[in-house]
C-alpha cells in the first residue's frame, strides 16, 4: 500500500519539479529561438547552440544505433526510483535530500526529452580558443550540481561511532 507523502518528501519532489520546469521552458525556448546547429555568440566563451544528443554525457553511445534511447530511458527511471526512496528516508538531512532533488529533476528532465523526443535538447555551449566543451543543458547542470554536492556531503560526514559490546 503506498504512504502518504510527507510535507518534507513534497519540498524535495517539489524542488525536482522546479529543475524539470526550468529545464524544459529553456529547451522549449532554445528549441523555438534557433534552427538546428545554429550558435549564438554570448560571451567571448559562451554561445547558445541547439543541438541534439541521442547518448549521454558527452554523447557517449550517441551512434549505437537507436537502442540506447531505451537503455538510458531505463536507467533514469530505475534512478527515479531509488532516488524518491532515498528522499523518503532523508527528508530531514537537508543537505544529503537537496543534492538529491537536483539530480532527480535532471535525469527526470532528460528522461523526458528521450521519451517525447528520442534525443535530449542541449543548448549551452563553453568554448576558448577552437576548445569547446561539450553542449549541455540545465537538466545536466542540476545533475552535476548535485552529484558534487552528494560527493561533498559523503566527504563531510563523520564516521559513525563503533559500539562495543560490553
Amino acid at each position: 500500500m503506498l504512504k502518504p507523502l510527507t510535507p518534507g518528501l513534497l519540498k524535495w519532489l517539489g524542488l525536482a519539479l522546479v529543475v524539470i520546469v526550468a529545464d524544459h521552458l529553456t529547451k522549449w525556448w532554445v528549441t523555438s529561438s534557433l534552427d538546428y546547429q545554429e550558435a549564438i555568440p554570448v560571451l567571448p566563451f559562451f554561445s547558445l547552440v541547439l543541438v541534439y544528443n541521442s547518448g549521454a554525457a558527452f554523447s557517449f553511445l550517441a551512434d549505437a544505433g537507436g537502442w540506447q534511447r531505451w537503455f538510458f530511458i531505463a536507467i533514469g527511471i530505475i534512478a527515479t526510483v531509488i532516488i524518491v526512496r532515498l528522499l523518503k528516508q532523508h527528508t530531514h538531512d537537508t543537505r544529503l535530500a537537496f543534492a538529491l532533488a537536483l539530480v532527480l529533476g535532471g535525469a527526470l528532465g532528460n528522461v523526458i526529452d528521450r521519451v517525447l523526443l528520442g534525443h535530449v535538447v542541449d543548448f549551452l555551449l563553453f568554448h576558448y580558443r577552437g576548445y569547446s566543451f561539450p553542449a549541455f543543458n540545465v537538466a545536466d547542470s542540476a545533475i552535476t550540481v548535485g552529484a558534487t554536492l552528494l560527493v561533498w556531503d559523503s566527504l563531510r560526514r563523520k564516521p559513525a561511532e563503533p559500539t562495543h559490546a560490553a
